[in-house]
């Protein structure tokens, strides 16, 4: 996921529903950017803050306890999903709202319904998408 967001230094990654935090702690380690993860559930905000300590990245991530649909998101240049599909759909509207142009969002595996990706690949029998946050946001029917 981060490689087909192209993550450098200087990029902040925000992952929504981040889970154990692998992905930005990954966005830190190997790539040298910054990165916030977002979770609902206070075990796993406690469980990515502990593997942030152990990869010795606590000086580049943080872990918020929030609803991802209440976060405040816009100073992402890079935001990874592996939601429900019906999540995405539901996150969408926000993503093309909060994000900059340019930004770069990339979900494994489901979609974001008419919302096409700039590319598609797959990795160990997965689609993984990539769309860039346009000038000007889509029309959905």
């Amino acid at each position: 996921m981060l490689k087909l967001a192209e993550v450098k230094p200087g990029d902040i990654v925000y992952d929504l529903g981040c889970g154990d935090g692998r992905i930005v702690i990954a966005a830190a380690r190997d790539f040298g950017a910054r990165g916030v993860g977002i979770d609902i559930d206070p075990v796993r905000i406690d469980e990515s803050n502990a593997n942030a300590r152990k990869a010795g990245v606590t000086d580049k991530v943080r872990f918020i306890e929030e609803d991802l649909f209440e976060a405040d998101i816009r100073e992402a240049t890079v935001v990874t999903l592996f939601l429900w599909p019906s999540v995405n759909l539901k996150l969408r509207p926000k993503l093309l709202k909060e994000l900059r142009p340019g930004t770069r969002v990339v979900s494994h595996s489901h979609d974001m319904g008419e919302w096409k990706p700039n590319k598609t690949i797959y990795v160990n029998g997965s689609r993984v998408h990539l769309w860039i946050i346009p000038e000007r946001p889509p029309e959905f029917h």
